[in-house]
């Protein structure tokens, strides 16, 4: 619709239908720019669903320390004592 505007713009021998045009083909660009941002927008944002909330990324903490401190006893029990 906007590419029509413009085709009626640069085709008409009347001012004010070139003014009138140039501006809905303005506006109907401005429109279309604006639903396609949002439309990307919409597929980028984050999925709330997926996120940890801080009690449950404390616990993840405290097990990935558990497990740490747990495999660096079992490398230093392994140890050959001289």
């Amino acid at each position: 619709m906007a590419l029509g505007a413009l085709v009626l713009a640069f085709s008409t021998p009347h001012v004010w239908l070139l003014v009138v045009s140039l501006l809905v083909a303005l506006l109907l660009l401005l429109l279309w720019t604006r639903g396609w941002f949002a439309s990307r927008m919409d597929d980028t944002q984050r999925d709330t669903r997926s996120m940890i909330d801080p009690a449950e990324l404390r616990r993840l903490r405290e097990l990935a320390e558990a497990r740490k401190s747990a495999a660096l006893a079992a490398a230093r029990d392994s140890e050959p004592q001289a």
